[in-house]
């Protein structure tokens, strides 16, 4: 008799919010169906191809832009199924609101510079958010930045809540150029770069005469 279940448990990927100074775990945010496709693009950030001097060439100032785009799914039957009376309350609200809070401030942040603006405060400095990872597998954990998000509504119970949704992001990698080394969220990034470093040692190499050459120029 075996306790095989029949199928690999699969993992979900999704964004976890953390404190920038502690590191404290204050939302973990999992996506309910994961993305056919997820889309990324790098960029490097060269010195030659911008100031023209042969001798940058092959000098980079620093890690490459990467962004990320994926398109999610919300759908309230499962979690009606499931028994989720907030769901049959109030639609898939809830998880639409937990992502629009990733790219706005809080209530008690702008009562907050209200209150400093009226108490005078010439200069006010712009408010903090949390921390964003970006989750997806064990070899993908990176601070982002949500660069976009986008929400199509699709279905709708008779109060109007919505009961389906299609959630396209947009992410952009944070380096230590944005968050320096000492911060948490520079050390995320340089263990998801050191991470890269280790899987491109486990690739197998190739030879010139795959490339139908004995040598170079």
């Amino acid at each position: 008799m075996t306790t095989f279940p029949g199928s690999p448990r699969l993992l979900k990927g999704g964004i976890v919010v953390i404190d920038p100074e502690s590191g404290a775990i204050k939302r973990v945010i999992a996506l309910q169906y994961n993305p056919d496709t997820l889309s990324r693009t790098l960029q490097p950030k060269s010195v030659g191809v911008e100031t023209g001097d042969r001798t940058d060439a092959l000098r980079l100032k620093g890690p490459a832009v990467e962004t990320f785009k994926l398109e999610a799914e919300i759908d309230a039957a499962d979690m009606l199924e499931a028994g989720d009376t907030t769901v049959g309350e109030v639609g898939i609200h809830p998880s639409l609101a937990v992502l629009e809070g990733l790219v706005s401030p809080t209530s008690a942040q702008l009562n907050e510079l209200n209150q400093l603006g009226r108490g005078g405060t010439l200069e006010i400095a712009p408010m903090v958010s949390p921390l964003t990872l970006f989750v997806w597998s064990r070899n993908r954990v990176t601070p982002v930045r949500v660069t976009e998000l986008s929400i199509t509504e699709e279905s709708f119970d008779p109060n109007l809540n919505p009961l389906r949704a299609r959630v396209s992001l947009g992410l952009r990698v944070l380096t230590v150029d944005d968050l320096g080394f000492d911060n948490k969220g520079g050390n995320i990034f340089m263990a998801y770069l050191r991470n890269k470093e280790t899987l491109a040692a486990r690739y197998k190499a190739g030879t010139l005469a795959a490339l139908g050459i004995t040598g170079l120029p």
